[in-house]
């Protein structure tokens, strides 16, 4: 059977739909990611608005609810849309829409999300597992955070693009920490219980740690070559 060469609109086509399903996957694996956070953080709102019993669990949140209420929705916000700033199709096709989403939604939700996770950190009573080492984990992330993302908004106002999708990745890593956090802490808890105060460390920071190094390797991964000038 002869066989014709493809058209160049079909080239296109094939193209378009590859890069669609690539879209596809990379949204769906980072909404999954933050399913489990999401899911506690509106189990943690429910017990505030129905005014639950006061457990140890949940004392701090029932005694001062505005800072973790501010922290799990802006997160929300946050993770969601996220999840479809970095589809390079999607801003190919929708340049105003990563704009708007970026400057009205997306950078307010991670300032309210680094902020009031640093006001947690310093203010809330935390359980004894959660050790002084965590808790400096806990400002140092929070800080970076919020570097990130003020260096994310230098770099676009400059149009540097290359420069500023690097920051907004690695803000972006560093605030889905708590999803892959519950990846590196289930296996524990299901074979030994609770862990001690070193191990919770080891385990929450493995989260962080992990998140980096995927966002480095993908900043890499995606930079333009630069073009040489004779």
């Amino acid at each position: 059977m002869t066989t014709f060469p493809r058209t160049t609109a079909q080239r296109q086509a094939t193209s378009t739909r590859a890069a669609r399903r690539r879209d596809v996957l990379i949204a769906a694996g980072l909404l999954a990611l933050a399913l489990i956070p999401s899911a506690a953080g509106a189990f943690r709102i429910s017990e505030i608005v129905a005014d639950a019993p006061t457990t140890e669990a949940n004392a701090r949140f029932m005694t001062m609810p505005l800072p973790v209420i501010l922290h799990i929705i802006a997160a929300l916000v946050y993770s969601g849309i996220g999840a479809f700033q970095f589809l390079p199709g999607l801003r190919a096709r929708r340049p105003g829409w990563h704009r708007f989403a970026g400057r009205v939604l997306l950078v307010p939700a991670g300032v309210i999300v680094a902020l009031s996770g640093l006001w947690m950190t310093a203010f809330y009573d935390v359980p004894p597992i959660d050790g002084i080492a965590l808790q400096v984990s806990r400002y140092i992330v929070g800080i970076l955070m919020l570097a990130f993302l003020v260096l994310g908004v230098r770099a676009v106002l400059r149009r540097d693009i290359d420069a500023h999708r690097g920051w907004m990745i690695r803000a972006y890593a560093l605030a889905l920490g708590a999803g892959t956090q519950v990846l590196t802490s289930a296996p524990f808890a299901l074979a030994f219980g609770t862990p001690d105060e070193f191990w919770r460390l080891v385990q929450m920071d493995a989260g962080w740690l992990i998140n980096i190094v995927v966002a480095e390797i993908i900043i890499r991964r995606g930079r333009r070559p630069q073009s040489s000038v004779a």
